[in-house]
């Protein structure tokens, strides 16, 4: 495939390498200030930019038609209107806060250890999530990925940003030099604790995860996700 990188920062790298040892051409590289380039000669891009510049990038692939696979997170509340806009176009788009394999299946324990731990009592829910210093969003949208699938199992409400009630869930964001990523998801009582975690040991499984999501994407119409993607 011909690949578009929008947004070529540490992991727009990482994506080029694992893309070129899977056979495929990267064709153009977009930087973060970079707002009009040609899409032409592009199968399938892969955004993985800045918040502020995500949805003019993910608005220029529909309207080139091209298909696009976008990880940038903390630019959601335009996320309706990019769906609107990806039907009107005909589009193709694939979102995700998280693209590692490994962490889509957890993203499906998640919610099925919710369902076991919602008719139980005495049991408080709280999340943790820990980055490198270098990332923009807290919590990060993979934490609340991982919230949203508890709060539609349970009888939680909502999140709330490290303090949270009987109707909330709260989550801890922690930055931490060079840490690629570790989500806990935690239900405590008196008599024990049940802890659930994933550990992310560098960048490389978010990139093969986003490159294999590209390949399955090309050619493809409509709006998807990583559970099409694995058949989940």
């Amino acid at each position: 495939m011909k690949i578009a990188l929008l947004g070529y920062g540490k992991m727009g790298k990482t994506i080029e390498k694992m893309a070129i040892d899977r056979g495929h051409t990267i064709v153009l590289k977009v930087d973060k200030d970079d707002t009009v380039y040609d899409l032409s000669e592009t199968d399938v891009a892969i955004d993985f930019s800045i918040p502020s510049a995500a949805v003019n990038n993910i608005t220029n692939c529909f309207s080139a038609n091209t298909p696009v696979v976008s990880g940038t997170t903390g630019w959601l509340d335009h996320y309706d209107t990019i769906l609107e806009l990806c039907n009107k176009k005909k589009g193709s788009f694939i979102y995700t806060s998280n693209y590692s394999l490994g962490v889509n299946l957890f993203f499906e324990l998640n919610k099925k250890l919710a369902q076991m731990m919602n008719p139980l009592e005495g049991y408080t829910i709280a999340m943790e999530e820990i980055h490198h210093t270098e990332k923009l969003d807290a919590p990060s949208g993979t934490a609340i990925t991982l919230a949203e699938g508890v709060i539609q199992n349970t009888d939680k409400k909502a999140w709330q940003l490290d303090v949270g009630d009987e109707n909330t869930i709260p989550i801890v964001s922690k930055r931490i030099d060079t840490i690629p990523g570790t989500h806990t998801i935690t239900y405590a009582s008196v008599v024990d604790t049940i802890e659930i975690k994933h550990t992310a040991h560098n960048r490389n499984g978010f990139a093969l995860g986003a490159v294999v999501a590209a390949e399955w994407l090309k050619d493809k119409t409509g709006v998807y996700s990583m559970k099409d993607v694995l058949g989940l």
